[in-house]
């Protein structure tokens, strides 16, 4: 048994090609990595009572917590973690039953709670509070505690975004040709 890699109730996560997936984090159950995605050291993802879907060239940083909130009668469909493309998770960040968007930058030690949805080309700040259900506007940076729209982004960070995503893949790749070389 791979112990990275466990199943919930027979489901194992799914990763697809190119992917890094550190020895010391765990992911358990309904989870899904796209192509190129990278989960760093001490990450803990439990995709148990939903699922947990992480999208291309996305990395998940050090010590972050992923999980999800159970489907219940007054919440059928739970909330599932639903990370996009081309998103950037800082180190300790904690990301709990919500939607990320594409091309994200989650600050280190944010925190995400369920049911809030992350539109396309945001900055978080480190340490930020985004409350349960709260929407975060495409094209702004947010900060605080609870959160709060603080400005427009630039033209340099919009186009940053992606390139953070791009740098952790140069580095899985590198993680990756090292691994793979003979000893």
């Amino acid at each position: 048994m791979n112990h990275k890699l466990r199943p919930y109730k027979g489901i194992y996560p799914k990763v697809s090609d190119y992917c890094y997936i550190d020895e010391a984090a765990v992911l358990v159950g309904d989870i899904e990595l796209a192509e190129d995605a990278s989960v760093w050291p001490l990450v803990a993802a439990r995709g148990d009572v939903n699922q947990i879907k992480i999208g291309a060239r996305s990395n998940i940083q050090d010590g972050s917590v992923l999980h999800v909130t159970r489907k219940t009668d007054n919440n059928p469909n739970g909330y599932p973690l639903i990370i996009g493309s081309d998103v950037t998770i800082g180190h300790k960040a904690m990301l709990h039953g919500c939607t990320v968007g594409n091309r994200v930058l989650v600050g280190m030690g944010a925190i995400i709670l369920d049911n809030a949805i992350i539109e396309d080309d945001v900055i978080i700040g480190a340490g930020a509070l985004v409350p349960p259900g709260k929407t975060l506007e495409s094209g702004y940076l947010y900060m605080g505690s609870p959160v709060k729209q603080a400005r427009k982004l630039t033209e340099a960070e919009l186009n940053f975004l992606p390139e953070s995503a791009q740098n952790y893949v140069r580095l899985k790749n590198e993680y990756l040709a090292e691994h793979n070389q003979p000893s």
